[in-house]
């Protein structure tokens, strides 16, 4: 489970490529890699506060968007930085279902060097594909 980001994909925005051998790595790679933006060191934040995420979408690609919507989302109405770990993801009747637990800590500016401020996922270029190899996502961050 890795991310890269990708120079000169996108002017103004940040672009990564994420990839893990089943889905719930891979969101679980793209939160990280969607927080890694936002500040320099992702493992000072501490799990001192937990939210439960319920998401539901007829395709993987749009659960993965709305999912990183959620932390963003977070992050901007509470301060709340937030790394994801505990997903679980089942797919029945057409359609995915994802449960997840966040654990993070506000913003702490004294802790958390801060990079950019992620306003939104776009839609532009983004993607997620099943691979030989597992799973891999490609996400433009506006920031």
């Amino acid at each position: 489970m890795t991310y890269r980001y990708l120079e000169d994909f996108a002017i103004a925005d940040i672009a990564f490529e994420a990839t893990a051998q089943d889905l719930e790595k891979l969101f679980a790679t793209a939160a990280d890699a969607t927080l890694n933006v936002m500040i320099e060191e992702i493992e000072a934040v501490e799990p001192r506060q937990v939210r439960r995420i319920e998401l539901r979408n007829g395709e993987a690609e749009m659960l993965l968007f709305d999912f990183l919507q959620e932390l963003i989302y977070y992050k901007d109405a509470e301060q709340l930085l937030l790394r994801v770990r505990d997903i679980t993801i089942e797919r029945k009747n057409g359609a995915y279902s994802l449960r997840a637990l966040g654990r993070g800590e506000k913003l702490d500016p004294e802790r958390h060097e801060q990079r950019a401020d992620v306003k939104a996922v776009t839609l532009h270029h983004f993607r997620v594909e099943q691979t030989e190899d597992g799973w891999r996502a490609l996400v433009i961050l506006d920031v």
